[in-house]
Order: structure tokens, then sequence, then C-alpha cells
């Protein structure tokens, strides 16, 4: 028989927390669709099982994504996660049934009733003063027990709880970090693409930005151009017209007749409205804190914001600099004279960094305006984008107005010669170059056997089938077009507009443009000159 004894039991200590009150959050990692955060908690733990209930956890709180980690002389047994689905109410409140005193159960009769009632009156009268004021009293207590049932503010937003069993090996204090999930917590990402138009390297700046949103409830602790495309022109067409039984009736497969034979056609400028301005945004900008990237990847990027930064709970976008590029970019200009004198500002850029940039809005400014709003794709590192930046005005275009000479020619079979000659001046007003000046025009094209057009300026010849005869012989049937860029001056060529793209009929459309290098304060005139030739001399000519 031995009279040793068992150790005693020592009792499980209970810790309760407020998690806005007892901890802080140290880090969050924001991705597309959650966020995680990381919740530190400091406590003091009795020798044994420790019980620590935390309250207040985020209700969009993702239970499988919970994970503790601790520091001290302790060791973590278990972790639960429940959420409180209780709805606050009014409670019952219960009230003691008093019994009226002065009511008598039985009445000796109706002479006794008589002469009591008005002391019965009386002592009713006090009774219900009695109770009005107890009346009051209980309907204090109730409105403080909502008060206490409502709890802190978003109250409804921090509904979970956890519960985890900490075994220490004796008294002291320790740290436990709780790590988790939440939802109703995005990012999306937007750019800011400035370009200096007098800057001779690196003309663009494209800022990576991100908007923050987040509604977990514990987070908080120059001008604009309207009509960014191109105008496009549509196709002119020459035709022959003869009156029959009282109309005019197009000779060339039953095509509309314009109303005036000799304007040319109308020109539509497809959405282009220059003359939609708004007052631009001349202000300069305050330099922003630059997010350091702590992982770079073609699948994913991590940044780190600087600083400590509070997300209010108001499911609100926040902006955030992530961090600024120089991508490299290829600068081109677009004109149309014949619609419109005004230059359009493009560039093509290429993503020079190691990381994938993600799809998202974009903000565009020239020499510090606004000018447009864009849309960037997912870029990934050393591919290529294009980008719009309105319009130029310091690249001036004069388009000179349209000479035009007719003469006669043939003896037994005559036929009427026109010649028409078109004089545009580029004039770059910049104090550095423009390379890659894009000037489009057009010659009319026939839609009449009777009506011959030839392009004298620059001397282009139509696109011709140089695969045909060399694979003949071979037996390949698939007809390849040669493009052709002719010189015609320093630093400008030309060619057929729409001959390098595939399945372009360039001689359907009849369009032409320049390539131009425009030195600094420099000017570059083109000519464009064409011949049209009508049999017999007195037909009508619609377009000409």
């Amino acid at each position: 028989m031995t009279t040793d004894q068992p150790p005693a039991f020592e009792g499980i200590s209970a810790i309760e927390l407020q998690s806005a009150v007892d901890s802080k959050i140290i880090a969050v990692s924001l991705y597309s669709t959650r966020a995680e955060i990381t919740r530190l908690y400091r406590f003091v733990v009795q020798t044994g099982l420790n019980q620590v209930s935390i309250e207040g956890l985020p209700s969009v709180l993702e239970t499988e994504s919970l994970r503790v980690e601790g520091r001290g002389a302790a060791t973590i047994h278990d972790v639960t996660v429940s959420r409180d689905t209780t709805e606050g109410g009014d409670g019952e409140c219960a009230g003691a049934v008093r019994h009226l005193d002065g009511v008598p159960a039985e009445l000796p009769g109706l002479a006794h009733v008589l002469e009591n009632t008005e002391s019965i009156g009386a002592r009713l009268d006090a009774k219900k003063a009695e109770l009005t004021e107890e009346l009051q009293f209980i309907d204090a207590e109730i409105a403080a027990e909502r008060s206490s049932l409502q709890g802190p503010p978003q109250g409804t937003k921090l509904r979970s709880k956890a519960v985890i069993g900490v075994f220490a090996q004796a008294a002291g204090n320790v740290e436990i970090a709780l790590i988790y999930g939440v939802y109703d917590a995005s990012w999306r990402a937007f750019y800011d693409i400035r370009a200096d138009m007098n800057a001779k390297e690196n003309p663009v700046t494209l800022i990576y930005r991100a908007d923050v949103t987040q509604n977990t409830g514990e987070l908080e602790t120059a001008t604009p151009t309207s009509g960014m495309g191109f105008p496009k022109l549509s196709p002119w067409n020459l035709q022959i017209y003869r009156e029959t039984y009282g109309r005019l009736e197009s000779h060339s497969r039953g095509r509309g007749v314009p109303r005036s034979l000799r304007a040319r056609p109308k020109i539509s400028r497809e959405s282009y409205d220059p003359e939609e301005e708004e007052e631009g945004l001349p202000m300069g900008f305050m330099p922003y804190g630059v997010a350091s990237v702590t992982s770079k990847g073609y699948v994913n990027a991590t940044f780190r914001v600087p600083g400590v930064v509070t997300i209010p709970c108001d499911g609100e976008a926040h902006k955030f600099t992530i961090t600024e590029l120089n991508p490299k970019a290829v600068m081109s200009w677009v004109a149309v004279p014949k619609l419109d004198a005004k230059t359009h500002l493009s560039a093509r850029l290429t993503n020079a960094s190691e990381y994938t940039l993600l799809e998202g809005s974009a903000s565009v400014y020239v020499d510090g305006s606004f000018i447009s709003r864009t849309s960037v794709p997912s870029v990934s590192p050393q591919e290529s984008f294009n980008c719009s930046f309105g319009l130029d005005p310091s690249i001036r275009i004069t388009y000179h107005p349209l000479s035009k000479k007719l003469s006669t020619s043939g003896v037994f079979s005559k036929s009427a010669n026109y010649v028409f000659a078109q004089r545009i001046t580029v004039h770059n007003t910049k104090g550095v170059g423009a390379q890659g000046v894009k000037i489009v025009d057009q010659i009319p094209a026939s839609q009449d056997e009777k009506i011959e057009v030839r392009l004298v300026s620059p001397a282009l010849r139509l696109p011709v089938d140089s695969g045909a005869s060399a694979n003949a012989s071979s037996g390949k049937t698939a007809k390849e077009k040669e493009p052709q860029v002719l010189n015609v001056a320093k630093g400008v060529v030309a060619q057929w507009d729409g001959s390098d793209e595939p399945g372009c009929e360039v001689e359907a459309l009849g369009q032409v443009n320049w390539i131009c290098a425009v030195p600094a304060q420099g000017k570059v005139n083109l000519a464009l000159e064409w011949e049209v030739t009508v049999s017999p001399p007195n037909a009508q000519v619609v377009g000409l």
C-alpha cells in the first residue's frame, strides 16, 4: 500500500481577448479577390492549459484559411472557429405581478362600496403613480441592455470567434499571430501614362497604381479629347452618268447619284469630333511614395507599399502608387489633312520591366495636361502595346488648295485630261525632331471603263502578284502582293496606304501615305499629283 498522492489537478485558465483592442495588424497581403491578414496578440499565460478566446474577428473570415503561429514557452494544442449568429434583441423583461392592495375580493354591499369609493379611488391613483415610476425604471434598464447587446461599432461585421488551447510549461508572456483570409477586400490595377514631348530620351512614363477596396470591418485601425479614333477616308469614286427617262441614272451598276454632279462626295469622320473639348488639368503633380518590388516574374509580382496605410472600411476605392516605369516608346503621328489638319499622336510601348502588367484602365497625360482615358491590356515582359495620346498641336499641317488643269487630246477619239496637284506642308514646331509622322491622302478610283485614273506623284505602281509566275511552276496558286515603298525625299518615304496589311485592296481605296522624319523647327513639303482621262470629253463625271 502506497501513500504517494497524485499531483493536484490544475484548472484551465480562461483568457478572453477582444481582437480590435488586444491586438494589432502587422501585415496584409492583398489579392485580386481576397486579402490575407496577420494579427499579433500579446498576453500572459498560466502554467498548464490556457483557453484563449478571441472575439471580434471579421464575419467574412475564411474558416479554412486560419492558421496560428506563436512564440514563447508554450504549445498550441487546438484551434476552433465559430461565428455568433444570434441577433441582438430586447431580451425578456420579467415583471413582478403585484397585488393591488386595497381592492377587496368581496364587497359586503352596495352601500359599503359607495361609502368607500373616494378612498379606493385615492389608493388607485397612488398605485398608478407608483407603477408609472417603476415602468420608467424598467424602460431605462431595457435601453441599457439594448446598448450592451449592440457592442462596439462594426459589430455586425465582427461576429467570428476563435478559441485556442495553449499549454504552458510555466507562467509568462507569449505572442500569438493569427493569419487568415477574408472576403470583401480586393484591388485592381490602373495606370497613369505621361508623355513629355520635349524629352529626347524616355519620353513616356508609366505609373503603376492600385485601387484598393475593402469592407471587411477590421482593416480600418492640356485638353481632354473626345473621339480618340483617327479620321478615316471614305472611298472616292468617279462615275459616268446619263439622263434616261427624265431622271439621272448611274452608268456603273446602278449606283446612286450624288446631289451635285461636280461636287466631291461628302466624307464622314466616323465618330471623330475635334470640337468636343473640355478644360484640362494644367496643374503639376506631387510625387508619390513608390512601392518596392519584392518578387518579380512572368506570372505574378509582389509589391510592398511604403509606410503604414489605413484602408477605411467603406467599400470605396483608395489609390496607391505601386511603382514607376519607363517603357521603351516609339512615337508616331498620323494626320488625314483632307478631313482635318489636326495631328494624332500615338506610341508603341514596350514593357521593359521584369514583371507582367495587369489589365486595367489608364489616364493619359501629355506635357502635364490630361488628354483622355484608355485601357492597358495584360502585357508580359518585353511585350508591346499601342497607346493613343490624342492630338499634338505642335505638328502643324497645311493642306493647300487643290490645283486643277484641263486639256483635250486625240484626233478621231478625243478625251478630256484632268491633272490635279495637291500640296501638303508638315511643320514641326517642337524643339526636338519628330520621327514617323504619317500623312494620309487619296486619289479617286474609277468605277467606269470610260474613266482612267493614273497616279503621277509619288510614282507608285499598283501592287503586282510577285509570286504568281514563280509559283506557277511549283503548282502553287496563292498570290502574294508585294508592298512598294518609294523614297521621295530625304527622310520621306511613300507607299500605298494599307499595302502592308494582309487582304487590303489598295487599288480600290486609292489611298497614299507618307512617313516623314521632320527635324526640330523644320518643314517637309509633300506633293500628290494624279491624272484623270475621260472619254468622250463631254461626259459628265460625278465626284471629280
